[in-house]
């Protein structure tokens, strides 16, 4: 049988003293916390959820990534056909617009803090609803944050098909 080998000895503080001193530590460490929180960016920089998005319809029918280029059957989006339609293409990260038959597009993450998928649009210009970023329909910026256009995309109408190239 094997004999249990144990120390004995006096600690150098009482619990006491030992609960005081961990009290004091969390203490600081809160207060350290709070200071180094309120020198921070008064602006989230993290992309949020807006309240109760409305973006346009994101269905794939009608709609063919390959690479950097993308197809739009104009006859499946119908939306998008009308002056004044949008879409936004979530798995291309691509917003396209039409402006009285001419269409735009553009890539659909921000310059500000990089969200992609919470996107308006009204009275001719994209807002990015995470921060509140305004652009025009060939992406400049209308209103901050965002300090940098979108990245515009050229594209091509063939009868029904309109074909964007990133």
């Amino acid at each position: 049988m094997d004999q249990i080998k144990s120390k004995t000895g006096n600690l150098s503080q009482s619990r006491r003293e030992f609960v005081e001193r961990a009290g004091m530590t969390a203490v600081m460490s809160a207060f350290g916390l709070a200071f180094f929180t309120s020198c921070s960016d008064s602006e989230d920089q993290t992309p949020g959820t807006p309240p109760n998005p409305t973006p346009p319809p994101t269905s794939s029918n009608g709609v063919t990534v390959s690479g950097n280029n993308i197809r739009i059957d104009l006859a499946s989006q119908a939306g998008l056909a009308a002056a004044g339609g949008w879409l936004l293409i979530i798995n291309a990260q691509t917003l396209v617009v039409n402006v009285g038959g001419s269409y735009f597009a553009m890539t659909s993450v921000c310059t500000h803090s990089a969200c992609d998928r919470n996107w308006t649009f009204t009275n001719s210009k994209f807002t990015c609803t995470c921060h509140g970023s305004e652009f025009d329909t060939s992406g400049n910026v209308l209103k901050g944050p965002a300090t940098l256009a979108l990245k515009s995309y050229a594209t091509a109408l063939s009868g029904t098909t309109l074909s964007v190239t990133k």
